[in-house]
């Protein structure tokens, strides 16, 4: 008797087992979304931060019951891929996608990276969120990329606006990474500069990324007396390298730069001596956050133990990308469908308070509508922390 009772606990339980997990599994379908971004090196703390958003927001709907597109329920699956800031590797990771019939990417980070991924995006039929500020990747007939955040050539003018008006900023600097991408940065920040009638005393100085003394790059431009001492997109590693080296010789002035930076690196790396810092941060600030921006917060400090405030921008790529195909779901296998929703897409922003919306922008940058619509947040760091010094729209 006691034999039989085992025997029919052990098969209740085995089919328990073999029906419960199927259920939950089985219930949806699952729709991949990659990611291909450099998660490793100096600037690991920008691919990290997308692709932790990714997951974050991706296990909360898979939690949450799955996201409705057409008739179907999907789970989100993210398909990561670090590309180490190496062209090369980015390649191979958009190549990785296109084989596991993925179309809707996130990245790459870097210029270099986003530039080199597009014929196989455009041969594949792959749309891609880069974070890089090349306008040739979002101007005609380029139409697979659309840039996931707000532009140096956007935001620099902003902030150069703003420091003239409040802090009497006349004289402006620019120090720059020896590599493509800060180079640029730096080329049409200078620009913008002279535009908006700064007097540029220093943009010519350059430094190797794996610089370890910043004290002969820093001190000739030290010379020149800048106002304001930018530096063109430098990786969250060396911004507090810079920032010390700066202050450690006596400079007093403004440093700013038109990348997103890590409030703890910075803390860590230049403590005090970073106060004051210069950024631009994630698209919510704590006025402008909907309870729904706070959960994803409590979420992704939960899931990795940490926050880094750029999330705030790094979430809007996957939801951007999902409301879209819900607006039009032949965009899943089909991304001239999603091109063609872009131009009049609107939906709920569920990260912002008020009316806010979702939708493409870019028309005055790029001549079409190639970029996600995210508040310009800039923001300043002091004791350890980032404050909000001013939000500005983009169109």
């Amino acid at each position: 008797m006691q034999r039989r009772v085992l025997i029919k606990s052990a098969v209740l339980a085995a089919l328990t087992a073999m029906i419960s997990p199927a259920t939950s599994y089985a219930a949806n379908d699952v729709l991949k979304i990659g990611f291909v971004g450099v998660t490793s090196g100096p600037a690991a703390a920008w691919g990290i931060s997308n692709q932790r958003s990714m997951e974050t927001r991706a296990a909360w709907i898979n939690e949450t019951g799955g996201y409705k597109i057409g008739d179907t329920t999907y789970d989100i699956e993210i398909v990561a891929f670090d590309d180490q800031k190496d062209p090369k590797r980015a390649i191979a990771g958009m190549e990785k996608m296109a084989q596991e019939e993925i179309h809707y990417v996130v990245g790459p980070n870097v210029d270099d990276g986003a530039a080199a991924v597009r014929p196989v995006a455009e041969q594949n039929g792959i749309m891609y969120f880069p974070y890089a500020f090349p306008k040739s990747l979002y101007q005609a007939p380029a139409s697979n990329a659309v840039l996931g955040m707000v532009a140096n050539y956007q935001s620099g003018p902003a902030i150069y606006k703003h420091l003239m008006k409040n802090n009497g900023v006349s004289k402006i600097a620019f120090v720059a990474a020896n590599e493509s991408d800060p180079l640029s940065q730096r080329d049409s920040g200078a620009a913008a500069a002279k535009e908006l009638g700064l007097e540029v005393v220093s943009d010519s100085v350059t430094y190797q990324v794996d610089t370890t003394d910043f004290t002969p790059v820093i001190l000739p431009v030290l010379k020149a007396k800048p106002d304001l001492l930018v530096l063109s997109g430098v990786s969250p590693a060396n911004a507090p390298q810079l920032i010390r080296s700066a202050r450690e010789l006596g400079y007093t002035g403004l440093i700013s730069t038109e990348t997103a930076q890590d409030a703890k690196v910075l803390q860590e790396g230049a403590g005090e001596l970073a106060n004051g810092f210069i950024s631009v941060g994630g698209a919510s600030t704590p006025e402008l956050a909907s309870d729904m921006m706070r959960e994803f917060v409590d979420r992704y400090t939960k899931m990795f133990g940490e926050y880094n405030d750029e999330s705030n921008t790094k979430v809007y790529a996957l939801e951007y990308i999902l409301e879209t195909l819900k607006a039009n779901p032949e965009g899943l296998t089909d991304v001239e469908a999603f091109k063609t929703t872009m131009d009049t897409f609107e939906a709920p922003n569920i990260y912002m308070v008020g009316d806010a919306k979702l939708s493409y922008v870019g028309t005055t940058s790029f001549g079409q509508k190639r970029q996600v619509a995210v508040p310009l947040v800039v923001n300043v760091f002091n004791n350890g922390e980032f404050e909000t010094m001013f939000v500005a729209t983009v169109d």
